[in-house]
C-alpha cells in the first residue's frame, strides 16, 4: 500500500523532470521500501502469533474489559432484575430449582463480569451453606464461569467448587464428565496465587478417583502442577504437592510423573520447612517406591541424598512426617545393599526413638521397618543390640492388645535369634513382652501365631525356657492349652502345644499343667488322629513326659489312652511294612 501510494503521486505530476539519475534513485528507494514492508509484515505476523499462543492470553484477558465497556443485552437486564428479586424474597421456590439455574446460566453466559460475578457470588453462597447435592445441570454454569476474564468470577467460581468437592455435594466423576477438567487445569497457569491455590486444590480433590486420575494425566495436567509444588504461596504449594500425592496412587500415572521429572522435585521438597509438604512429598515418594522399578532412580538422586534426607526426617517432630520417612524406606528397602547401607547410616537410635513415641502410627511405620531390616542375615548381628532389644520388650509391654506391634515384634525376635548374639534375647524384656501379647492377642488375628511361632522357636533353648517358665501363671497357662485345644485354627494350635511339651520338664510348669488335665487329655487325643505326622510327634513327645507324672498317669489309665497309642503304633508298623516293600522294589 505504501509503494503504490508513492507512485502514484510522482506519475502524476512533475515526473517528465526529473534526470535519469534521480529517476533511478527514486526507483531503488522504491524497490527498497517494498522489500522491507515485506520484512516487516512478517515479522508482525510472526509476533502475532507467538503472543495469540501465550496462555497469558487466557488469564489475563480481564485486562481488556478496560478496553471496551460490554453491552447489557435487553434479555440480561431483565435476567439480573429478576434474578436479584429472587434472592431479595430467599427464592420463595427452591434455589436449585428450574428458574434459578436458567438465570445463573444467562448471567454466568454474559460477556458483562457484573453479571458473570452475580453469578459466580450466588455459588459461592450456595458453597458455603448448602447441605444436599447439587444436580449436574448446575455444573453447566461453572464452564463459563471458569473460562470468564474476569479475575473475581474466576476466584469467586473456583473457590466455590473446592467447596462442593470438598463436602461431597457434587460428584468428582460428574465434574470430569461435564468437562471442567480443562478449565481448571488452565487456572493451574493463572498468575494470581488465589485462583491457583483454589484450581490446585479441586484438582487434588478429583485426584482422588481412579479414572479423574487417568484423565488429569491426558490432559496434561502434571506439569503445571510440579511448577506449582515450587511455589512461593505455602498455600499453593501444599495443594499442588497434595495433588501430586493422589496422582501417585495409579500407576500409570507414576511413570508419567517421573518421565515430567517428578523425583528431584518431590525429593527436594523433603527439605521443605512446611510440615505439610514434607508429608506429602514424603507420602508420593513412599507410593512411588511401592513400585521397585523406580528404586534405581530414586536412589540415583544426588548420590543417594534421598536416602539421607530420609533417615533425617526420622527425627522429625512431627509424628505424621517420621512415620511417613518410615513407610518411604521400607518400601525402598527391597535390595540387601539398601538395607545394609541403612543400617550403617546409623539408623537404629532413630528408630528406637520412634518405638517408644506415643503415637501408635509411629510405632507401627518404625516396627515395620526394623522387620523388613531383620529378614538381611548380615544386619541381624547388628540389630541384636541392647538398646534395640529394650525398646522391643517395652513396645510389647506397653501395646499387648495391638496385633500389628505384636506380629511385627515376634517376627523381628524371630530373625533375630538366628544371630550369634542370640542369647541377649533371652536376657531382654522381649520373651515377656510376647507372652503377655500371647495373653492378650484374639485367635483370629495372623499375628498371634507369629507370636507363638517365636515362642515355640525360642522354647527350644534351655535358657529361654528357663525364662519363659519364670514368667509362667495360671492365666498364661490356661491361655496355652485353650489355644492348643481348639480345633478350628490348626496351626497356632500346633503351635501353643510345641511350647507346652518344652515346658513341661521343669516342675513349676508341670504344677500348672494338673489344673487342666482333662483339657491337655482332650488335644493330645486330638493330635494323635490327626493326619499330620508332625501332630502326633508332638503329642506323644508330650504324653511321655506328662506320664511320669503320677496323677497324669493315673488320668491317662481312665482315658484310655494307651489303647489309642496303641493303634497309632499299629498303623506306624503298617505305614513302615509298607515303606520297606517298596523301597525293596525299586531297588530290585
Amino acid at each position: 500500500m505504501l509503494t503504490s501510494v508513492i507512485l502514484d503521486k510522482h506519475q502524476g505530476s512533475k515526473m517528465g523532470q526529473l534526470c535519469g539519475r534521480c529517476m533511478q534513485l527514486l526507483c531503488d528507494f522504491v524497490a527498497f521500501v517494498q522489500r522491507m514492508t515485506s520484512e516487516l509484515v512478517h515479522s508482525i505476523k510472526e509476533c502475532l502469533a507467538v503472543i495469540s499462543k501465550c496462555s497469558c492470553l487466557k488469564q489475563n484477558g480481564s485486562k481488556t474489559r478496560q478496553l471496551y465497556k460490554p453491552i447489557l443485552q435487553p434479555h440480561e437486564r431483565v435476567t439480573a432484575q429478576e434474578f436479584l428479586q429472587q434472592i431479595e424474597r430467599g427464592f420463595e421456590m427452591s434455589p436449585l430449582g428450574k428458574d434459578p439455574l436458567e438465570a445463573l446460566r444467562i448471567l454466568a453466559f454474559s460477556e458483562n463480569p457484573g453479571l458473570q460475578q452475580s453469578a459466580a457470588l450466588y455459588y459461592l453462597h450456595m458453597s458455603q451453606h448448602m447441605n444436599v447435592p447439587l444436580p449436574a445441570e448446575h455444573l453447566e454454569p461453572f464452564y463459563a464461569l471458569l473460562r470468564s476474564a474476569d479475575l473475581e468470577v474466576q476466584q469467586m467460581s473456583s473457590l466455590s467448587l473446592v467447596n462442593f468437592l470438598l463436602e461431597g455435594n457434587i460428584d468428582k466423576e460428574t465434574v470430569v464428565q461435564m468437562g471442567l477438567l480443562e478449565p481448571i487445569l488452565d487456572l493451574l497457569e493463572s498468575e494470581d496465587p488465589t485462583v491457583q491455590c483454589n484450581s490446585c486444590a479441586c484438582t487434588m480433590t478429583l485426584a482422588v478417583s481412579e479414572s479423574n486420575r487417568e484423565a488429569i494425566g491426558a490432559a496434561r495436567g502434571i506439569t503445571p502442577l510440579l511448577s506449582l509444588a515450587n511455589s512461593y504461596d505455602p498455600r499453593v504449594q501444599q495443594n499442588a504437592v497434595g495433588a501430586i500425592l493422589n496422582l501417585t496412587q495409579s500407576e500409570r500415572i507414576q511413570l508419567v510423573l517421573c518421565k515430567e521429572g517428578a523425583l528431584p522435585v518431590l525429593t527436594l521438597l523433603l527439605e521443605s520447612p512446611d510440615s505439610e509438604v514434607q508429608y506429602y512429598s514424603c507420602a508420593a515418594l513412599s507410593n512411588i517406591a511401592a513400585n521397585t522399578q523406580h528404586h534405581e532412580a530414586m536412589l540415583r538422586i544426588g548420590d543417594r541424598f534421598l536416602l539421607r534426607t530420609l533417615i533425617s526426617l526420622l527425627s522429625s517432630s512431627v509424628d505424621k512426617v517420621s512415620s511417613q520417612a518410615c513407610v518411604c524406606l521400607r518400601n525402598l528397602a527391597t535390595r540387601a545393599d539398601t538395607q545394609a547401607e541403612l543400617v550403617a547410616e546409623d539408623v537404629l537410635p532413630r528408630l528406637c526413638s520412634l518405638l517408644a513415641s506415643s503415637s501408635k502410627d509411629v510405632c507401627h511405620a518404625a516396627v515395620a521397618l526394623l522387620w523388613v531390616l531383620s529378614q538381611y542375615p548380615h544386619n541381624q548381628d547388628a540389630l541384636v543390640c541392647t538398646e534395640l532389644l529394650q525398646s522391643l520388650g517395652m513396645l510389647l509391654s506397653v501395646h499387648t492388645t495391638d496385633p500389628v506391634i505384636a506380629g511385627h515384634a515376634a517376627c523381628i525376635i524371630k530373625n533375630l535369634n538366628l544371630s550369634k548374639y542370640g542369647q541377649r534375647i533371652i536376657e531382654s524384656p522381649c520373651v515377656e513382652g510376647l507372652l503377655q501379647t500371647m495373653l492378650s492377642i484374639d485367635i483370629q488375628e495372623d499375628s498371634l501365631l507369629y507370636v507363638l511361632s517365636c515362642l515355640a522357636e525360642l522354647a527350644k533353648q534351655e535358657g529361654a525356657t528357663l525364662r519363659m517358665v519364670k514368667w509362667m501363671d495360671e492365666p498364661l497357662t490356661k491361655r496355652l492349652v485353650r489355644l492348643a485345644g481348639q480345633r478350628e485354627h490348626t496351626e497356632p494350635s500346633f503351635q501353643a502345644a510345641s511350647i507346652i511339651q518344652h515346658l513341661i520338664d521343669h516342675e513349676k510348669m508341670m504344677l500348672l499343667l494338673k489344673c487342666h488335665i482333662r483339657e491337655i487329655q482332650a488335644y493330645l487325643r486330638n493330635f494323635l488322629t490327626h493326619r499330620e505326622v508332625r501332630f502326633q510327634q508332638v503329642a506323644i513327645s508330650t504324653f511321655c513326659r506328662l506320664q511320669a507324672d503320677p496323677e497324669f498317669s493315673s488320668a491317662f489309665r481312665k482315658s484310655q489312652m494307651a489303647k489309642l497309642l496303641q493303634q497309632v503304633r499299629q498303623q506306624t508298623e503298617e505305614t513302615q511294612e509298607l515303606l520297606r516293600a517298596a523301597i525293596c522294589h525299586a531297588d530290585s
